[in-house]
């Protein structure tokens, strides 16, 4: 009779524990507070040439037609395939179609879906979509963003499933996710900063959602969407460096016009935009306004410094344990292939090769840019202030693994620079099958 008791409290704590933690999801995750309102379609007719043109200077800011243009397709029809750890998914129809687009969607449809990641229908969005960053957008730039996505011409091109290996693309998966990782939260000025800083925090956080790459992941996708000390970006290998490390991608030492000629054209004295930064500067940043783009760089110049004896921790360790010496093979295969551009001191030349001497894009601590650099070449972005950006060629077929990580372990050796040597394996890692 005891056991009976025994087995029957332990089943009634069960479930009770169970509806407690599905009350808590359902809280947590669909009861946002938005009112849809069933006169807001008509409302939306009366949207202005500004909002609409607004809005379309948000979508640069955004960069939305990155991610929703799959290539050789439609402007924001989507289709376009986004591989993650967990499977691929696939951008949506952001055209006023409407079947497939936005055309049945309400202002109010798009603000819950921008700020609380929630469809249309109500069903809990990816956070490949990063509401994480957007919830801080304002309700009028949402309005804005929608009324320049529905002047749009009108696409009928349907929507793919996701790709997503199971459990990921469960509601209920979607649901524990956003209960560890998400809260909405519109973007609050800090009173003690100035309006520049402000204004350059809201278009870092929200709209230009810097965090998604320059953040680092845990094993479930999770991260800080405020976080900017670096991060490998997933599935494709490029590590976007800390924003708030001097020997990273910190710019606190950089003259604020540096720093925004970095943003508008891609180039400045102080460094080079490349690899997936180069596609952000070629879509979005390049088109910003002068007064936005000084606003982002007082912002990201004030960031708090790492410390210092945090980021050099794991480069003193890793130095330890493979220390760059260089070799004869490696300084060799430098003057054969490098040394025509980039000079016999690793000096560069001004405006078209970089300086490999001091360089910190040469130096980092994860090598996964520089092996794809010399990997597969590339151009910087072609921007109105620098249309013709000189390239580095393929390397893919030219030297094999071994060749590769001599030759980049005398870059990291050479002319002063000290940092630990690239192995075969690094290279063979970023070299595609």
């Amino acid at each position: 009779m005891k056991n009976h008791r025994l087995v029957l409290w332990t089943l009634l704590t069960a479930a009770g524990l169970l509806a407690s933690a599905s009350l808590w999801l359902w809280l947590h995750n669909f009861n946002d507070g938005v009112v849809l309102s069933a006169g807001e379609q008509d409302s939306a007719l009366l949207r202005s040439p500004a909002q609409i043109q607004r809005g379309a200077y948000l979508a640069q800011a955004g960069n939305c037609m990155a991610c929703h243009t799959q290539r050789g397709g439609p402007p924001y029809a989507g289709g376009r395939g986004i591989e993650t750890p967990f499977g691929t998914v696939f951008s949506s129809n952001l055209t006023p179609d409407s079947a497939a687009g936005l055309g049945n969607w309400t202002p109010g449809h798009f603000w819950r879906a921008m700020h609380h990641g929630r469809s249309q229908n109500g069903r809990l969005l990816t956070p490949v979509f990063p509401y994480t960053s957007y919830t801080q957008i304002t309700r009028a730039d949402s309005d804005a963003l929608f009324a320049y996505l529905h002047s749009l011409p009108p696409v009928a091109q349907a929507n793919l499933p996701h790709s997503l290996r199971w459990p990921f693309g469960t509601q209920a998966a979607l649901a524990v996710w956003r209960s560890l990782y998400f809260k909405p939260a519109e973007f609050a000025p800090a009173p003690t900063q100035s309006a520049e800083w402000n204004r350059g925090a809201y278009l870092v956080q929200g709209l230009g959602h810097c965090s998604a790459c320059h953040a680092a992941r845990d094993a479930l996708g999770g991260s800080d969407p405020l976080g900017l000390a670096g991060g490998l970006i997933p599935r494709q290998n490029w590590y976007a460096p800390s924003l708030l490390s001097s020997t990273e991608a910190g710019v606190a030492d950089w003259p604020l016009a540096d720093i925004a000629a970095l943003l508008k054209t891609g180039t400045s004295p102080r460094g080079q935009a490349n690899g997936p930064m180069a596609n952000v500067v070629l879509h979005s940043t390049q088109h910003l306004h002068d007064a936005d783009l000084l606003a982002m760089a007082r912002y990201l110049k004030a960031l708090p410094p790492e410390s210092a004896r945090a980021a050099s921790a794991g480069q003193t360790t890793q130095a330890a344990t493979r220390a760059s010496t260089g070799s004869p093979r490696g300084a060799a295969l430098y003057e054969q292939h490098c040394q025509q551009c980039h000079g016999g001191a690793g000096q560069g030349i001004a405006g078209a090769y970089p300086a490999l001497a001091g360089n910190r894009a040469v130096l980092l601590p994860v090598t996964a840019n520089l092996v794809q650099s010399v990997l597969y070449g590339g151009y910087g972005p072609a921007t109105a202030g620098n249309p013709r950006p000189y390239g580095m060629p393929p390397y893919v077929l030219v030297l094999n693994d071994r060749d590769l990580a001599a030759v980049l372990t005398h870059l990291r050796s050479a002319w002063g620079n000290t940092a630990p040597a690239v192995t075969e394996l690094e290279v063979a890692q970023q070299r595609q099958p």
